[in-house]
């Protein structure tokens, strides 16, 4: 799936182990139609991709996410839990990026080839 839309939250990045690290934010995907309003879906990076995301995008910035849906489920005080989220395969950044520490005020956007899925 390709979904467009602006982070609706800073991407938090953790290391779950070693070397291997997961990036999620969430994404704020506009409707179509009249009635507008937004969808907020949870995304998810791996790896290089996660490191580039926590380095370069911050909340507002407007990103491309080609992925795939994966569904979890999981027992928490007793009570059943679901999540469904975006895996992303890769992420573009539509612009915006943060600011170079050179001080040039030029704007970096990364670029990664997606990786095959493992």
């Amino acid at each position: 799936m390709t979904l467009i839309g602006n982070l609706a939250t800073d991407v938090e990045l953790r290391e779950v182990g070693p070397e291997k690290k997961v990036a999620s934010f969430l994404l704020a995907v506009d409707r179509a139609g009249r009635e507008g309003g937004a969808d907020f879906v949870n995304v998810c990076a791996w790896d290089r991709q996660a490191e580039l995301c926590a380095e370069y995008l911050a909340k507002g910035q407007r990103v491309a996410i080609d992925g795939r849906l994966r569904s979890r489920s999981w027992e928490d005080e007793g009570k059943r839990r679901t999540a469904v989220e975006v895996v992303a395969r890769r992420v573009e950044f539509l612009g915006g990026g943060r600011q170079r520490e050179d001080g040039d005020g030029a704007d970096v956007i990364p670029f990664e080839a997606p990786l095959a899925a493992g």
